[in-house]
């Protein structure tokens, strides 16, 4: 499938690799100069969240135990 050119100013969202298998618990992030987008993949036309990316850095840098 070709690639679709997007405008300069639409984000580029993709799916977390923690997400749900079962396409009901997936979330979707979107780096923009601002920092990261973060939404429900199931609502993409719904609000998202805008995080720092200071604050992203720290979120990712968090081990699960």
């Amino acid at each position: 499938m070709p690639a679709t050119p997007r405008p300069a100013s639409e984000p580029v969202w993709f799916k977390s690799s923690y997400s749900g298998g079962n396409a009901t618990e997936c979330v979707e992030t979107a780096f923009v100069p601002a920092g990261v987008l973060v939404r429900d993949s199931k609502s993409p036309g719904g609000p998202h969240v805008t995080v720092s990316a200071e604050a992203w850095q720290r979120f990712v840098g968090l081990s699960i135990r």
